[in-house]
């Protein structure tokens, strides 16, 4: 199982570089494709699926407005655009709980509208990183806060972990583990700053803005880790799926990166912007 979950983790990390340093068109395809198994997962998860291979109402309308909102994403640039997008996914959510009343419960069509916002949406901004000003680089800091901070968590709390972070929902995490994450994101975001951004931009400012935003980052990724660990709790699952040998499914493995990306992005266009114009 470790060499599996090795080959997998080199794979993903191959892929990543591939798409993310090619950006546009590819990078926003694969986030697609990303986008629909995660959104398949936990429409699975929440016991929202169709039966065999025939899918629900609730996920076709799920799937063309994951599929209008990556395409107005990639081709209108006024971003405004994608709040409307998500806007009139709900509506559609919603033409179907009232016109095939008493068919779906309330609770569904919000745990519908929830899985193409949880997943979908917000893996949507690690394009959205890619395409601000120097974002080949900063892009980056998304998986420096998920990744990183995953690896440092586990050594620290391997090392020193004394006092448990969320007992109940997962008991190996540790008070200590979760700090080392943030303080080895803040590291290696500097470290990142100083090889990769100093000399692009020529200010040193961004060694300390990118170390402040990758722990951050690191702060809301170790919440959007346990965020996934509780859904599954919910709803008595192991993994989300196996489209990733020795990982599970996608949001298995996306699941810290789901809420680091927004968090990046907005952090972006407000400091780095301040920084540098």
């Amino acid at each position: 199982m470790f060499r599996t979950r090795v080959i997998s983790s080199v794979v993903l990390v191959i892929l990543a570089l591939v798409t993310i340093l090619g950006g546009g068109y590819l990078l926003a395809a694969t986030l697609l494709f990303l986008a629909l198994v995660a959104y398949r997962e936990l429409m699975k998860a929440c016991k929202l699926s169709g039966e065999g291979k025939k899918l629900s109402a609730l996920e076709i309308n799920g799937y063309i407005g994951i599929l209008a909102y990556y395409l107005v994403m990639v081709f209108v640039p006024d971003r405004i655009y994608l709040f409307l997008a998500v806007v009139l996914i709900l509506i559609g959510f919603m033409f179907i709980y009232v016109f095939s009343f008493p068919k779906y419960h309330s609770d569904q069509i919000m745990s519908a509208f929830f899985c193409v916002a949880y997943a979908p949406v917000m893996l949507s901004f690690i394009y959205l990183v890619r395409e601000l000003p120097y974002g080949v680089y900063t892009v980056w800091m998304i998986f420096i806060s998920s990744w990183i901070c995953d690896t440092c968590a586990y050594l620290t709390g391997m090392a020193i972990g004394k006092h448990k972070l969320a007992p109940v929902l997962s008991p190996k995490k540790s008070i200590e583990g979760a700090i080392g994450g943030i303080v080895g994101s803040a590291l290696v975001g500097a470290l990142f700053a100083w090889l990769f951004l100093i000399p692009e931009t020529g200010s040193d400012a961004m060694i300390w803005v990118v170390a402040l935003i990758s722990a951050a980052g690191a702060v809301i990724s170790q919440v959007g880790d346990l965020s996934a660990s509780a859904i599954k709790r919910n709803h008595d699952i192991k993994d989300y799926g196996k489209i990733i040998p020795g990982h599970g499914g996608i949001m298995d493995r996306f699941d810290s990166v789901l809420f680091t990306a927004p968090v990046i992005y907005f952090l972006s266009v407000i400091l780095l912007g301040a920084v540098h114009g």
